[in-house]
């Protein structure tokens, strides 16, 4: 059993999907403290050949709320005005027509918690590009809160049966592969290989939201991208 888990971003780059797509179950890290300046609530879309921040607001931040603690702001203008963004961007883009009504769809969610926001977002877009991993929130978990870092991680694998947990290369240095394998747990983390695409033949900026992938690339050219990264231990 192939265990993954990290907090739930807004339409994260093709890694965040590369790790979903990789394992069993997926645990949506949402009782853990929201963190300002993340990826929570923005990614980088692509303006006029540049990388740009696009965000939803929110109600109440703070490092001190756990993300499911905190709300977003479901104002129709402010929901309008970023399609209205989107649309000047990408209305260009080979397949705007089909990934128009994909955004739609997410940013008029009327969920107003941000985690089941969040979570609305990642079951459409898994959806849409064809990945069929088990989606479970970590709030609904029977476990032990008082762990934190590592310990948690490891607590939740054990509770859902991992044999391998897999997690982003970013957080080599968090994860001790003795205590993992000391509890039984084979741990691995996920690097993407280096992906190209032509973006209206600008100079290629990469790791945009996975709303720039789509933007720009058939649905079956984005599920080989999902298996282009390589496993480490």
């Amino acid at each position: 059993m192939k265990v993954g888990i990290m907090q739930p971003y807004f339409v994260p780059y093709i890694g965040y999907w590369q790790l979903i797509n990789a394992v069993d179950r997926y645990v949506i890290y949402d009782d853990v403290n929201f963190i300002k300046g993340g990826w929570i609530n923005r990614n980088r879309i692509l303006v006029e050949g540049r990388s740009k921040y696009f965000n939803i607001q929110l109600i109440g931040a703070s490092s001190n709320k756990k993300i499911n603690e905190i709300d977003i702001n479901t104002d129709f203008r402010i929901i309008n005005k970023a399609l209205r963004i989107i649309e000047g961007a990408y209305r260009k883009a080979p397949f705007f027509e089909m990934v128009q009504p994909i955004i739609k769809q997410i940013l008029k969610c009327e969920k107003s918690n941000l985690s089941d926001y969040l979570r609305n977002s990642i079951e459409i877009l898994c959806d849409y590009i064809g990945i069929r991993t088990e989606l479970i929130s970590s709030s609904t978990l029977d476990k032990n809160c008082i762990k934190k870092g590592q310990e948690k991680v490891i607590a939740i694998c054990e509770l859902l049966g991992a044999t391998e947990y897999y997690n982003a290369i970013g957080g080599r240095q968090l994860y001790s592969h003795n205590e993992f394998g000391n509890r039984g747990i084979n741990l691995k983390f996920l690097e993407p290989k280096k992906i190209e695409y032509c973006q209206f033949g600008n100079t290629f900026q990469e790791n945009l939201s996975i709303l720039d992938v789509m933007m720009f690339n058939s649905k079956d050219r984005i599920q080989e991208y999902l298996n282009e990264y390589r496993l480490i231990d």
